[in-house]
């Protein structure tokens, strides 16, 4: 590049050049060196140079390599340079600094995060937006003396953050993760409690704080992040119920359950044996008696024939289909009257910020797994949702039906009952609304040459004497196993409430209040256990639809 042409680009940007030295200088002298200086490298590297496209970023990035040269003269002691002389770099270290010094503004920078809410949102705003302080004293509705305070302390808290060795914990490179986070309850209007959980962020917050209480600064160090992260989400989490605040210090309030081999191994002990008992001495006493062909206990489920005198089908109840649903119910469902209550769910839930009212649980996922863990990852329920007083819809699901239970399903439920309340009052349904029985598995439609028929699929227990009647046999298992079951469950309660937090006692607590009851394992071991054996039939893809599910009228 000829002379001129070098010494017209540099008066173009003398100002600017001027004006960035000033800034970044302790005192006017060093600026005007700093300004020549750079003023010096340009106009020797544009004369000697043909192919600049930029001017304006050649400039700058000459600017800021002298710049850099300049505090590596000045600061040869990285940590202690006091804050005021690297104020005004840290918002933006990697254009500034490189080596040590580069290193050492980014973690001056990172000591931002660690500032109180409000320390930091003057500090950026001082220094990284070059505001005024009277300015932002408005703006945050404070005293101007106040602002200069908090300046004042953040300095004094950014220095000790300088000289502290921050101590991760081996969560920052082994994160944990959650695995069967479930409630008993009622969702609220932002649905089950995985979707809180769903980043690993969130997780780890938790179980930061399962045993020991902490403060955002604390968790973020153990976690290997920003505070700003963990303090965002820390306050969403507790706005929701999932963390507690003692002072200024976060405190998890859900159950995490983190399995030990000892755990796991009393919990497969337990469920295996009292769900070999209670499943098989069940199925007998089912399987002969004249209950499965109670005319209140109705499942329909295959058409066998004509009746040619009548021009009617012959429909035949599926054993196997129907045992499928009464054998969860029963397990869930009886023996009440022999359950000590101890905590009442009223003592146990939290009431949720969108109106859930639950216990909530997650378990930790570390590889330590009992018998169907993976199983249970299909599990859901016992679910139950009542109409107008007059049936109940019952249902679980499991690896072998299809997946029902979903954010929706208390949406979708409500339709189906009122189609069932219609159906079951004898009137007549739209084409839309059979069809819409039919793609759930509820009805099924056969047609012949003799005509065209609907009959129901779902198990019906017409009345609340056929209900009883079927309880019964569950209640007099349960009765006769009694000391047996509570000496199973003896050990593993114990040890599960040993690593309880205390504020978290009574939420344990009703959930062991009721293994053996409408326990979602107990019901899944039962299953295995008649799978296993042979005894219960793995449904066909039609069947999965509304497999273990039933419709309990209340008259």
């Amino acid at each position: 590049m000829n002379r001129e042409n070098a010494e017209k680009i540099i008066t173009e940007y003398l100002e600017a050049i001027f004006g960035f030295a000033l800034k970044r200088c302790k005192n006017p002298q060093d600026a005007q060196d700093l300004s020549q200086d750079i003023v010096l490298r340009a106009f020797r590297a544009l004369l000697i140079k043909d192919d600049i496209e930029n001017a304006g970023k050649f400039i700058w990035t000459i600017a800021h390599n002298a710049l850099s040269n300049y505090y590596r003269d000045t600061a040869k002691a990285v940590i202690g340079v006091p804050i005021d002389e690297f104020a005004e770099l840290i918002a933006d270290p990697d254009s500034v600094f490189d080596g040590d010094n580069a290193d050492t503004i980014r973690r001056l920078q990172s000591e931002i995060a660690y500032l109180s809410k409000l320390q930091r949102r003057i500090v950026i705003a001082y220094y990284f937006e070059n505001r005024n302080q009277a300015d932002i004293a408005k703006e945050l509705d404070i005293p101007l003396g106040t602002v200069k305070w908090h300046l004042f302390e953040a300095k004094k808290e950014l220095k000790k953050g300088l000289d502290t060795m921050r101590k991760t914990s081996e969560l920052k490179f082994n994160p944990i993760k959650f695995s069967l986070c479930g409630f008993s309850g009622s969702v609220g209007t932002k649905g089950d409690v995985a979707n809180f959980f769903r980043s690993p962020l969130a997780q780890n917050i938790a179980y930061c704080v399962k045993d020991e209480a902490k403060t955002v600064n604390e968790i973020a160090d153990a976690l290997g992040v920003s505070p700003v992260y963990v303090e965002s989400e820390a306050e969403y989490l507790e706005e929701y119920g999932f963390l507690i605040k003692q002072k200024n210090k976060y405190l998890i309030n859900f159950l995490l359950d983190e399995p030990t081999e000892r755990t796991v191994a009393l919990q497969d002990e337990l469920y295996e044996k009292a769900a070999k008992i209670f499943a098989n001495e069940l199925y007998d006493a089912l399987i002969d008696n004249s209950i499965l062909y109670d005319e209140n206990v109705v499942c329909c489920n295959r058409m066998v024939g004509i009746d040619e005198e009548h021009a009617v089908p012959v429909f035949e109840k599926d054993r196997n289909f129907l045992l499928w649903a009464l054998i969860p119910y029963i397990a869930a469902s009886s023996g009440e009257y022999l359950r000590e209550e101890r905590v009442s769910f009223e003592e146990a839930y939290t009431i949720r910020a969108d109106g859930g009212r639950n216990i909530c649980y997650a378990s930790v996922e570390n590889g330590i797994k009992n018998k169907y863990f993976d199983s249970m990852k299909s599990f859901c329920g016992p679910c139950w949702n009542g109409f107008r007083g007059k049936f109940i819809h019952w249902l679980i699901d499991s690896e072998w039906s299809e997946r029902r239970v979903d954010e929706s399903f208390d949406l979708t439920v409500k339709r189906d009952l009122e189609i069932f309340d219609r159906f079951f009052s004898g009137e007549e349904l739209t084409d839309y609304e059979y069809a819409h029985m039919y793609q759930k598995g509820y009805m099924r439609r056969y047609s012949s040459e003799r005509g065209m028929w609907t009959t129901l699929q779902i198990v019906w227990i017409r009345s609340q004497a056929a209900k009883q009647k079927l309880l019964e046999f569950g209640n007099k298992i349960k009765e006769k196993h009694k000391a047996e079951f509570e000496a199973l469950k003896a050990p593993y309660v114990q040890a599960i409430l040993e690593s309880t937090p205390s504020h978290l006692y009574n939420a344990q607590m009703y959930g062991l209040q009721h293994i053996f009851f409408s326990d979602g394992w107990f019901i899944l071991y039962c299953l295995k256990e008649l799978v296993n054996c042979g005894k219960l039939i793995p449904p066909t893809e039609e069947q999965k639809r509304s497999l273990t599910a039933l419709i309990i009228s209340k008259n």
